[in-house]
């Protein structure tokens, strides 16, 4: 299971929601200690009050005078979770709802105010909060002081149901929660709009690298954002080095062509005179050689910069003409060919490039073919895409990567020099497409070519 997305907006997404749900969280608990904090403020007031009134019931001897022992209206109905007590050396007196037990919080410093006993008996009273419990197990909320006399300390301890507390704080932390969780996915929207249109400058990026691959655009626009602004400097550099590498190599094949012609013509000279070649045979050869090497001149010069060629092929007519050779060479093979092409397919590849390229292809399926070849060609938008398949015994998976290899022959018979399959990849690449390789569902070896769709495709 992949945790971070492939996708920046999906990491970006992640990211917000991530901080958002942590933010959020940290809201709810700190209003939920705010809001708890304010209603046991109300509940610490009321034991406060009943704590003074023990303290002033307190003698010197650490002892409690009943008569001076007043209890607020609460602490008068027992059953109802209110109830003190009072300890000393001396003794111990209850009241209300007896607390059996009362542990101190040591969440802060205790709360310190002037002795409620008088001039008499100068001094501090700390005062701290607490939790307990009463004889019949209810939870309590407590105050705990102590008290300083003659005799030693005498401490007073007065409790509240905690329930008093809760329940408004549960009523308030539904709608609370509720408001955090709409705010939370407010949020999350807001997050989702902000990505669309703050990615919106790389898609537009994207596709302008598409359509200079295309060939409609030669430059990737300069009036980027200030983040993309390098990144699209560098990329019209890169082009730019590749436009000046492949001219350089145009120019080289050119002065190349150039320079075979001159013999060639010799050649042709010397071949036509009397009794050097009687049958023509050799003039014929020259002649192939002659067209190749102006069919290269010719790419040479239209693909020079400022040319406007942009070479155009109909996809079904070339195909058409090579299975009929296909079938002639390979007469004594019965295959069936299969033929689902779409009307109106052109690519944007030289004629003779194609030719060659699907001239490779279909000899090498037709020569491993079981029974039957299968050719399949559909647009996609901008490319067309090419399938070529035969129910032969195809190649193994680590076989496939040395098939593209020049010179590298993986199947022995007949008089094949390992040249087809890599020639092919390397024309599909020189016209800005690609060749792949896998296993076919007929069964043999399937070949992908995707070739860049020419003006007038469909």
């Amino acid at each position: 299971m992949r945790l971070v997305p492939r996708s920046l907006s999906g990491r970006l997404l992640a990211i917000s929601a991530l901080t958002s749900i942590v933010a959020l969280a940290f809201a709810a608990v700190a209003i939920g200690y705010v809001l708890e904090r304010f209603v046991i403020h109300g509940l610490d007031q009321q034991l406060d009050a009943q704590v003074a009134m023990l303290a002033r019931a307190v003698r010197d001897d650490a002892t409690l005078d009943p008569a001076k022992v007043v209890d607020l209206p609460v602490f008068e109905q027992t059953g109802q979770g209110w109830g003190w007590r009072v300890e000393s050396p001396r003794g111990r007196w209850v009241g209300g709802d007896a607390i059996s037990d009362a542990v101190p919080l040591r969440l802060g410093p205790p709360s310190l105010g002037p002795s409620p006993r008088g001039p008499d008996h100068p001094g501090l009273i700390a005062a701290a909060p607490g939790e307990g419990r009463t004889e019949t197990g209810e939870r309590v909320h407590t105050r705990v002081l102590v008290v300083p006399v003659a005799s030693g300390e005498v401490t007073i301890i007065a409790g509240g149901p905690r329930r008093l507390a809760m329940a408004p704080l549960r009523e308030v932390m539904v709608p609370l929660l509720g408001s955090l969780a709409i705010l939370g996915t407010v949020l999350t929207l807001a997050s989702l709009v902000q990505l669309r249109f703050g990615l919106r400058p790389l898609r537009a990026l994207q596709a302008s690298l598409a359509e200079v691959r295309a060939g409609q655009m030669r430059r990737v626009p300069d009036n980027q954002p200030s983040e993309l602004a390098q990144l699209a400097a560098e990329l019209n550099a890169l082009v730019d080095q590749n436009e000046a590498q492949l001219a350089h190599a145009r120019r080289h094949v050119a002065n190349l062509a150039h320079g075979l012609k001159t013999p060639l013509a010799a050649l042709s000279v010397r071949l036509a005179e009397s009794g050097h070649d009687p049958d023509g045979t050799l003039r014929a050869m020259v002649a192939a050689i002659d067209g190749r090497v102006r069919h290269h001149l010719g790419r040479a010069r239209a693909a020079a910069p400022g040319s406007g060629y942009q070479p155009r092929t109909p996809l079904a007519p070339a195909i058409d003409g090579l299975i009929a050779v296909m079938k002639g060479v390979h007469a004594d093979r019965a295959i069936t060919v299969v033929r689902e092409l779409a009307p109106g397919l052109v690519v944007a590849a030289d004629p003779q490039d194609v030719d060659e390229m699907l001239g490779n292809l279909l000899d090498n399926a037709w020569r491993h073919a079981g029974s039957m070849v299968r050719i399949t060609a559909t647009s996609t938008g901008r490319d067309v895409r090419l399938a070529i398949e035969d129910d032969g015994p195809g190649l193994a998976p680590h076989a496939i990567e040395q098939a593209l290899m020049p010179g590298r022959r993986l199947d022995e018979r007949g008089d094949g020099h390992g040249f087809g399959l890599p020639i092919a990849s390397e024309l599909a690449e020189l016209n800005g497409g690609t060749l792949t390789l896998d296993k076919a569902p007929l069964g043999g070896l399937g070949i992908v070519v995707t070739l860049p769709a020419g003006h007038g495709s469909g």
